[in-house]
């Protein structure tokens, strides 16, 4: 009767169950047996989906010329699979459909470049931040009836989206797993470095193999921008939330930079809900959104894009796609290219960049204003 009593007793020390203290007749310590307090952010089991991409560094001791025969082959291995997958005796070109209101077109795995200013030709300045779309290629479209059985489906989308798969920049096949490669096989295209997924309406269908450029876009149009914001890691409440601190002098000492009283009082003591305290700053998603494009290059395929909070590290990815506000979607008579711009659309040649109408060009005489005017 000696252990059950020694294991209760530890019980009410340790605020434990006692099932976990007294496991086979053995007494565990305090550290073993409570769950403390995690100080950092938890990480999140990966999704049943979820495909181990890099392989293990392994030294092939290849030679020179033996790493270039195989080069040889692997572009000639996908060279065959896009035939394969634009072949008119497979499934053929799918069908392109019209725009409506409520159209949601597939979006593109841009990279940071930068932040630059441009002028409106009434001399305003303003800054842009440069989104540059390398090497997209649409790698799977799964529809909507088969995307509601899928671990990723939301009940509240119902059977409106489906799901198109974007990659972007092609890799070495070594360096991957078999099983992260044969995700590109329907496509045709090299394995992707970074791969996301936008939800799509069935009319904006688009057939695996599909390259993505800066054309998605036109000119004026308005986008949403998503990325993970910078990760600062743990930060104090003046630069996490901006606050003022305690005073410099006078008496304080070692609470200079502490946010003060964290609680309420009288009837509403206590910490209440939500109450703005250190932690882990940086590292979420967010979203901005009503971007306009005022400039496209297609020669690089650089978007300039409103302002200078475009969420992300420098080179970094950011999720590019049409923006959700009903005021500033592209209007039906006015439609974007469905499902993506094909350079068969093209009516006249391409020009290496398209400004916007109030843009100022260099190439333009300079803004003259009237004496006496700012």
């Amino acid at each position: 009767m000696a252990a059950p009593r020694i294991g209760n007793v530890l019980c009410r020390i340790s605020n434990c169950n006692f099932t976990s203290v007294l496991l086979e007749k053995i007494n565990y310590s305090r550290s073993s047996t409570c769950l403390l307090q995690i100080r950092h952010r938890q990480a999140f089991p990966p999704a049943a989906w979820y495909v181990k991409r890099k392989t293990t560094d392994l030294d092939e001791n290849l030679t020179k010329e033996n790493e270039e025969f195989l080069d040889d082959v692997m572009k000639d291995v996908y060279r065959k699979r896009l035939d394969r997958v634009f072949s008119p005796l497979e499934d053929g070109p799918w069908k392109r459909n019209e725009y409506n209101r409520y159209t949601r077109r597939t979006g593109v795995l841009a990279i940071k470049i930068g932040v630059v200013p441009q002028w409106t030709k009434e001399g305003k300045r303003f800054t842009t931040t440069m989104l540059q779309i390398i090497d997209n290629h649409v790698i799977r479209y799964t529809p909507p009836e088969k995307f509601m059985k899928s671990a990723g489906w939301k009940p509240w989308w119902g059977n409106k989206y489906g799901v198109a798969v974007v990659g972007a920049l092609s890799t070495n096949p070594r360096i991957y797993t078999k099983e992260y490669n044969n995700l590109f096989m329907e496509s045709g295209v090299p394995p992707k470095k970074k791969l996301t997924r936008f939800l799509i309406t069935e009319n904006a269908a688009v057939q695996p193999g599909t390259p993505l450029n800066a054309m998605h876009y036109r000119v004026g149009d308005v986008v949403d921008c998503s990325a993970k914001t910078k990760d600062y890691g743990f930060q104090g409440v003046v630069k996490r939330w901006g606050m003022k601190g305690m005073p410099k002098s006078h008496g304080v000492t070692k609470t200079h930079r502490r946010m003060g009283t964290t609680a309420g009082g009288k009837f509403k003591g206590g910490i209440w809900k939500g109450k703005k305290m250190p932690g882990l700053m940086g590292n979420r998603w967010r979203t901005a959104r009503g971007l306009k494009i005022w400039r496209v290059n297609t020669k690089y395929n650089v978007l300039y894009v409103t302002g200078q909070n475009v969420p992300g590290n420098t080179h970094g990815f950011v999720r590019v796609m049409d923006t959700k506000l009903p005021l500033r979607k592209p209007a039906p008579d006015n439609p974007p290219p469905m499902p993506t711009w094909y350079p068969e659309d093209a009516t006249e040649p391409i020009e290496e960049e398209y400004f916007d109408k109030d843009l100022f060009q260099f190439t333009e005489e300079s803004v003259k204003f009237a004496e006496g005017k700012k």
